[in-house]
């Protein structure tokens, strides 16, 4: 069995492209979730990032532990990633890590010259322990204890659930929400073992695929409107231009929909409730025996065998699939027509495929081996010029002695301009916009009588009058 890794982070932003990870913090598991290592580590910000109020204040981090941080943003992720190396195959876990942690991490290795997709490829697999609780809670209810919102909804919040668990918690620090976590692991392995050893299963995409196309029909369950949603469901085709499996709901007659004209069927698929769900094969779905289905109702009432005869008339109809295919196609087209044409920069370009990438990804390791005087002429060796443009952001961060004038130039005016920005409409975060949120920030904290976020506060205006202080100069 793989080890594991719980991992967490903390940001300067919410913005997965443009924030930074300031704080990271990760634990080496074996396969029975006892601790074999662990990692932590904090670095200072990197020139052009303009921290989020908020997000300071969730995370603690206050302009004095910012300033007095001595390891920068480059060394930082390097000793995490060489740390994650000398750890070997693993899987990875987080809370919600799938659509936050994952993604951050991903844009913070592509921007500082590292193999983006370490977490989910050459043996790695990722899993997320959110998606573990939700399923854990469904098919076997109360493994966890979680408050309720006021809508009467379980909440799944980690700085909320550990103390309902006993689980003493460090709230957001990297390293004290990534011991909760594993806690939280814990107790499912114990209460919901079959959850957790079928979630192994799928947090590996292929193996993930597989599962979902070889069951005849299973359980798999969704998140929306603040509720665990399950759905008893069966295979119909993978979409023709992203590539997820597209499934049949089953508590729906199949035998409606199966010989309809393809305009028709366009028609159907777009009414609520839908008959067609997506069961995203990469984002660790938890995909559970269908003999679950009698503990919901709408499907306890068709029985097994009716559910199992939908799924067959489901899987025999080639035609049908390729009227959704057409269908899904038809509708990716039209969505990239419509979509807005504007230049990308470079920060937002992670996923846009470039052929050169797969080169160039056997020869990242060589920029960090090399001494600093060579890594510019190193970067003449990547074919892919988002390379070039952050090794030298990386080379201007780190030693900016060692660019030629015009580079210097160049990254320093482009940074300067940005920071100082007054737009609304940018993508990253500036001073202006910072000083807004202190602004919003106070008028609520004041109202709540927060007195400690409001002291706090006033730190963060501090640090962000000295900054702009610094960029107005630099920028003169």
């Amino acid at each position: 069995m793989s080890n594991f890794v719980f991992y967490d982070f903390e940001t300067s932003s919410s913005n997965k492209q443009w924030g930074q990870i300031i704080e990271v913090g990760a634990i080496l598991v074996d396969d029975q979730l006892n601790e074999l290592d662990r990692f932590e580590s904090r670095s200072r910000l990197s020139p052009g990032i303009i921290p989020e109020a908020m997000s300071l204040i969730v995370s603690n981090t206050t302009p004095k532990k910012l300033k007095e941080t001595n390891l920068s943003h480059y060394e930082m992720v390097k000793q995490f990633v060489d740390k994650l190396k000398s750890w070997g195959k693993v899987t990875y876990i987080g809370w919600n890590n799938i659509e936050f942690d994952q993604i951050f991490l991903r844009n913070t290795l592509f921007q500082n010259l590292h193999y983006p997709w370490a977490s989910t490829t050459n043996g790695n697999s990722e899993g997320d322990l959110l998606n573990l609780a939700r399923a854990a809670n469904l098919y076997y209810p109360n493994t966890l204890k979680n408050a309720t919102n006021k809508k009467g909804n379980l909440e799944y919040k980690l700085d909320t659930m550990a103390p309902l668990n006993g689980i003493q918690h460090a709230a957001h620090t990297a390293i004290g929400d990534c011991a909760a976590t594993l806690e939280i692991a814990r107790i499912i392995k114990k209460k919901a073992p079959s959850v957790w050893n079928t979630s192994l299963l799928t947090s590996n995409k292929e193996e993930s695929l597989k599962v979902i196309k070889s069951e005849k029909l299973f359980c798999a369950n969704e998140f929306y409107y603040g509720k665990v949603v399950p759905f008893v469901q069966t295979f119909v085709c993978q979409h023709p231009v992203y590539q997820w499996p597209k499934t049949f709901d089953l508590k729906h007659d199949p035998n409606i929909y199966m010989n309809m004209p393809i305009q028709v069927l366009k028609e159907e698929l777009k009414k609520a409730p839908k008959i067609l769900r997506t069961c995203r094969h990469n984002k660790h779905p938890i995909v559970m025996n269908p003999s679950y289905f009698e503990q919901f109702e709408e499907y306890k009432m068709i029985g097994l065998n009716k559910l199992q005869e939908r799924a067959e008339i489901v899987r025999k109809n080639k035609k049908f699939a390729e009227k959704v295919e057409v269908i899904l196609r038809d509708e990716a087209q039209e969505k990239e027509e419509t979509k807005s044409q504007e230049d990308l920069f470079e920060e937002e370009t992670l996923y846009k495929f470039s052929p050169q990438q797969k080169d160039d990804n056997k020869i990242l390791a060589g920029f960090h081996e090399a001494e600093w005087g060579k890594r510019l002429s190193y970067l003449q060796k990547f074919k892919d010029k988002r390379l070039h443009y952050f090794g030298k952001k990386l080379i201007y961060q780190e030693k900016p002695d060692l660019l030629p004038k015009d580079d210097y130039d160049e990254i320093h005016g482009t940074i300067v301009k940005r920071v100082l920005s007054t737009s609304d409409e940018k993508k990253w975060n500036t001073i202006p916009r910072t000083y807004k949120e202190i602004d919003d920030l106070r008028a609520k904290f004041e109202k709540s009588k927060e007195t400690d976020k409001l002291k706090m506060l006033e730190e963060i205006n501090t640090y962000i009058e000295e900054l702009e202080k610094s960029y107005t100069h630099r920028g003169s």
